[in-house]
């Protein structure tokens, strides 16, 4: 999954947030859409991830008018950030996720109860911003529940435990700890997303399913390590040790178009995330994706986000707060 690491590279995760639950049946609790989280989770990403990691007894989710079973070791992710249910019985009244936001976020209760007295379930809640269209590529692969088990093999038992250490001793206020769940986080939804590709159907497409493939893995990894490069159809089909015509088939299956033009798109997905976040000039941004020559760069650009890079960056500006955008150090890449 080395195309994975190479997109997770560029797109940065942030903005952690874990807590315990303690609920006894019957008990229901409905988590609104995560945007609502947002001013509580998220430092520059304008889209939130919320998982829950089920360490003790049983539960459901329910999004829309699917509901799916859960038990002791699964982590149930929602990519989408739709508003959902989590329970466990009937009768229950269902109480409000919102309303607890604050006091979880500000430290005043470590752990949440709730419930009726009946069966314990035992869960880890997270939450995870990123920049939502440089995501785009593998949340539009995603249905809107993904259910991984972690008690399956050593690895995932470990991540468990690491999880369930780690939030306890966040619960303390170890020096540190902020910054551990804050990797701990990436670490959870990238294993999530390894796990899930590994149970994933035959003949299934999507950016993840193309990643997983040994041949459009290595074209998507070289992709993303060098989007600036100048790329021909003939280099990068050597370095995915396939013909010209192969690449391309294959490639447009999993992805939905080709290799060339999964990379102009993406060079201009990057171009206007460095527009929204920091303050290079328009011909410098144009160079760190790949483009000689700025004017060819404003024209792409236009095609693709109807408004000429500077017009972009002033209407970005007006929706984000300045504190978001950032000057980058002399020596970082695009």
């Amino acid at each position: 999954m080395d195309a994975l690491s190479e997109f997770l590279r560029t797109v940065k995760l942030s903005g952690a947030l874990f807590y315990d639950a303690r609920c006894s049946a019957p008990w229901c609790i409905r988590s609104p859409p995560t945007q609502r989280f947002r001013q509580y989770v998220a430092s520059s990403g304008n889209h939130v991830i919320e998982f829950h990691l089920v360490t003790g007894g049983r539960c459901y989710v329910r999004v829309g008018n699917d509901t799916t079973a859960l038990s002791a070791g699964d982590i149930v992710m929602m990519p989408h950030g739709d508003e959902h249910y989590m329970g466990n019985g009937v009768g229950s009244p269902v109480i409000d996720g919102e309303a607890a936001m604050h006091k979880l976020v500000t430290r005043e209760i470590e752990l949440e109860t709730l419930g009726g007295g009946g069966e314990e379930t035992q869960l880890v809640c997270g939450y995870l911003a990123c920049d939502e269209r440089l995501m785009q590529p593998i949340l539009a692969g995603l249905p809107r529940v993904v259910r991984v088990r972690l008690r399956d093999d050593a690895a995932g038992s470990w991540l468990e435990s690491t999880i369930r250490h780690t939030v306890d001793q966040a619960a303390t206020s170890a020096p540190g700890s902020n910054v551990v769940l804050g990797r701990l986080a990436e670490v959870v939804f990238v294993e999530a997303l390894r796990r899930y590709v590994v149970q994933l159907p035959s003949g299934h497409t999507g950016w993840l399913a193309g990643a997983a493939d040994p041949a459009i893995g290595r074209a998507l990894a070289a992709l993303h390590r060098r989007p600036e490069h100048a790329w021909t159809l003939d280099e990068l089909a050597r370095d995915a040790a396939l013909s010209r015509s192969a690449l391309t088939e294959r490639f447009a299956r999993y992805l939905g178009q080709g290799p060339m033009t999964y990379l102009a798109d993406w060079r201009l997905e990057l171009a206007a995330e460095a527009l929204r976040t920091t303050t290079l000039g328009v011909a410098e941004v144009a160079t760190r994706v790949g483009y000689e020559s700025e004017a060819a760069f404003n024209r792409a650009f236009k095609r693709r986000f109807e408004l000429p890079p500077a017009r972009y960056r002033r209407d970005s500006r007006e929706r984000v707060p300045a504190e978001s955008v950032t000057r980058p150090a002399a020596e970082s890449t695009a």
